[in-house]
C-alpha cells in the first residue's frame, strides 16, 4: 500500500513539471496540435504526404488563321460587289454661270463716271454700246467677265482706276410652245421652273401630254434638247415645248 502512494506521488510531481514548464511536451500551453503544425509547415510533413504544387498552364498563343468558308456559307462581298449593292451619293448637277445673250438688259456703273453709269441693252450681234468706248462684246460671257472686259478698256486712255459694277436687269425672254393655253414669248422670273412658265403661259390645253415636255437651249453656240420633268429649272432664252397626247 505505502509503495502504490509513493508511485502515485512521483506520478503527481512529473505530471505537475510538464504543465509549468515552457518545454515541449504535449500538454503544453504553447505547444500545438499535430494537425495545425501541419498545415502551418507543409515540408515538416513527410514526402508521401505533402500536397502537390499547383500548377498554371502558360496562356496558348493566339494565331490568327484564315476562316475557311464552309459549304453553302455566305461568302464575304468584294469591295466591288458591295459598291454595286450599296447605293452611292449622286453628284447634283451644278447650273453653270448664266452667260449674257442677245435681250438681256444690263445696269452698268462705273464709280464716279455718272455719264458712263447707265441701263444697256445686249443687241442682236451680242454687245452693248457705251460712251467713249464704244462696243463691248457681252454674248456668251458672265456679267463677271464683261465687267472686266469694260475696266479693260476704260484703262486704255480713258479713266485711270476704273471701278465697275454689272449686273442683269432684266433677263431675256423665254419661249413656251405647243399644249398651252397662251403660247408665246414671256419674261423670264429668276429661279422659274417649267411648270411656273406653264402657269405663266395659261396652263395645259385638254390634250396635253404632261410626260412628254422637251426643252431646248443655247449652249456654246448649239441648241441642246432634252426631255425634262414639269420640276427642271427654266433658264432665259428657253424654248419649252409641251406635246400633245394622241389617247
Amino acid at each position: 500500500m505505502r509503495s502504490v502512494r509513493f508511485m502515485v506521488l512521483i506520478a503527481g510531481c512529473a505530471l505537475a513539471g510538464c504543465m509549468q514548464s515552457g518545454g515541449s511536451g504535449i500538454f503544453a500551453r504553447d505547444a500545438q496540435p499535430p494537425w495545425k503544425q501541419s498545415l502551418a509547415l507543409p515540408n515538416a510533413l513527410p514526402p508521401m504526404l505533402r500536397p502537390a504544387p499547383l500548377r498554371t498552364a502558360a496562356p496558348a498563343a493566339i494565331v490568327a488563321e484564315p476562316l475557311m468558308a464552309q459549304p453553302g456559307a455566305p461568302q464575304p462581298l468584294s469591295p466591288q460587289a458591295y459598291d454595286q449593292l450599296v447605293p452611292q451619293p449622286v453628284a447634283m448637277e451644278i447650273e453653270p454661270s448664266y452667260t449674257l445673250d442677245s435681250g438681256d438688259r444690263l445696269r452698268v456703273v462705273v464709280f464716279g463716271q455718272e455719264g458712263l453709269s447707265s441701263t444697256y441693252s445686249v443687241d442682236p450681234s451680242g454687245r452693248i454700246t457705251m460712251p467713249l468706248i464704244g462696243a463691248v462684246h457681252a454674248r456668251g460671257m458672265t456679267t463677271a467677265g464683261l465687267q472686266q472686259a469694260i475696266v479693260a478698256k476704260l484703262k486704255n486712255g480713258y479713266v485711270r482706276e476704273p471701278h465697275v459694277a454689272v449686273e442683269v436687269d432684266a433677263y431675256r425672254p423665254f419661249f413656251i410652245l405647243g399644249e398651252v393655253t397662251l403660247p408665246g414669248q414671256y419674261p423670264y422670273v429668276p429661279n422659274m421652273s417649267v411648270e411656273t412658265a406653264v402657269a405663266i403661259a395659261g396652263g395645259y390645253t385638254p390634250r396635253a401630254f404632261k410626260y412628254r415636255i422637251e426643252i431646248s437651249r443655247p449652249v456654246n453656240g448649239m441648241i441642246e434638247r432634252k426631255v425634262v420633268s414639269a420640276t427642271y429649272p427654266v433658264r432665259p432664252g428657253d424654248t419649252i415645248n409641251i406635246s400633245e397626247r394622241w389617247f
